[in-house]
């Protein structure tokens, strides 16, 4: 079975959250057990570009509306990612440093998806399934099933998953002229609310919907931003598949981004060396416990109740325990979270922004980490720390709903709370800083943590159902 999965991210190359590490990992392991994985996604002018070596593949040219223009398909040479990497070069339109966050990111991506079709267009042999990956690859199901010029991808299956549905791609009908020759009674299969809904489109036109967890899935129905109504409708080709972690990049045994290693038989000595490290860098104090923060900090996250709660939890226990927050997104919430610094030294610090070895120096170090999210699809940041023997606090929603298990309950390993509120927050830091003081309990949740298997090749079953399911 060949699989093209079309991404607006897949880490190394590009990531801005979860979408990049489940593209950079999922065709991984397909590949591994005995499919042919691709991934195609555009050529940002990041490091991962300029490090490494690239293979014109083909060049062709298409147009939006009436603007023509040449593209580029290159291929990473080596195949050292476990899978081909495919980036789509359009001049002027996708080389550049970002992901997303330009004005004219609707026709950037539009432009991306009409080369992807255009030369898949080309292929002498069809691949079996494009997987595209949220809004930014939405129409690419429409494009092949609806558009004159590529009716020879007409047959081929399409998947759509949903890494978070509050973000849909959404356009004015004027952009319609940006869309390759298209049947015109197949507007409703554009349509939501008035306008042209990326999102809304591949759930009508995709032969089979996933979205990264069962629980996220059964939200979509009555919380997805305007779209509840066609989540129920379209419930029958819908499956929720649990995403996955990379077992060889997150291993606290083998992390070439930590300082030091560890696995169960010594997680304790070893968390304490990268807490040390970690606190000694950043002015903390390794004898409290460490709570930390990784994420965007954008109202989906709660992050703009950290600042209220983190300052609440500080006087309120009296010095118990070290923050660290490590993240960017809302200025005023950066602000707000700066200026704790110099309120708590030697307590509380931030990094604002994002840099993958802290992140992973954090989970090493961390006790804790923090997920007070108001949606979260899946997360991953929670199966991360399970790996690396930190007790997730999450808000009990999506993915967190079906990945921790509360310590008061039987086998329980982490800490849940139902309201992304202050209260709710300082409360479950209250719970932690004592399990914490609770040695025998904190090393048996620890212990459970790490023996939980959230590895790719745990779901790649489920994957092979839905492709199945289809062809």
């Amino acid at each position: 079975m060949v699989i093209v999965h079309a991404s607006a991210e897949c880490y190394p190359m590009a990531k801005a959250g979860g979408l990049g590490d489940v593209v950079g990992a999922l065709p991984k392991y397909q590949n591994k057990q005995g499919d042919k994985a691709v991934v195609v996604m555009p050529m940002y002018q990041t490091p991962f570009l300029k490090e490494n070596n690239w293979e014109v593949q083909y060049k062709g040219n298409t147009n939006l509306g009436n603007w023509f223009f040449d593209y580029t398909i290159i291929k990473e040479s080596t195949g050292k990612l476990g899978y081909d990497l495919y980036l789509v070069d359009i001049n002027g339109l996708l080389d550049r440093p970002k992901i997303y966050g330009y004005p004219d990111d609707i026709d950037r991506f539009m432009g991306f998806q009409v080369a992807v079709v255009n030369w898949l267009n080309q292929w002498e042999e069809l691949p079996s399934i494009v997987h595209c990956h949220d809004h930014q690859a939405g129409l690419i199901p429409f494009m092949m099933k609806h558009c004159y010029d590529y009716q020879k991808l007409k047959n081929v299956k399409t998947v759509l998953s949903i890494h978070n549905a509050q973000y849909q791609g959404a356009m004015g009908w004027d952009k319609s002229i940006l869309i390759p020759r298209w049947d015109m009674s197949k507007k409703g299969l554009l349509e939501w609310n008035n306008s042209i809904n990326s999102l809304a489109t591949a759930v009508k036109c995709a032969d089979k919907v996933t979205t990264v967890s069962p629980s996220y899935m059964q939200q979509l129905s009555v919380q997805s931003n305007g779209l509840e109504l066609l989540f129920k409708n379209e419930q029958s080709k819908c499956v929720g598949i649990l995403n996955g972690i990379d077992n060889e990049i997150w291993d606290p045994s083998t992390d070439k981004m930590v300082p030091f290693h560890y696995d169960s038989s010594s997680v304790e000595a070893g968390k304490q060396k990268n807490k040390n490290a970690l606190c000694a860098k950043y002015n903390l104090d390794a004898t409290k416990p460490l709570i930390v923060f990784i994420g965007r900090l954008v109202a989906e996250k709660a992050a703009d109740v950290l600042p209220g709660a983190i300052q609440h939890a500080l006087d309120k226990t009296k010095l118990g325990a070290n923050f660290f927050i490590i993240g960017a997104g809302d200025t005023s919430t950066e602000s707000a979270l700066n200026y704790l610094v110099q309120l708590y030294p030697g307590q509380y610090n931030t990094f604002i922004g994002y840099d993958e070895k802290i992140g992973h120096e954090a989970y090493a170090a961390a006790d804790f980490l923090l997920m007070p999210s108001r949606i979260e699809p899946c997360g991953l940041n929670q199966l991360y720390a399970l790996r690396y023997g930190t007790i997730p606090m999450v808000r009990d929603t999506g993915g967190l709903h079906d990945t921790v298990v509360d310590m008061g309950d039987a086998g329980g390993f982490g800490i849940k709370f139902l309201h992304a509120s202050e209260t709710d927050i300082v409360y479950s830091i209250e719970r932690a800083i004592e399990v914490y003081k609770n040695k025998k309990q904190m090393k048996a949740m620890i212990q459970t943590a790490m023996q939980m298997d959230h590895s790719w090749e745990s779901v790649i079953a489920a994957y092979k159902k839905v492709y199945q399911s289809i062809a």
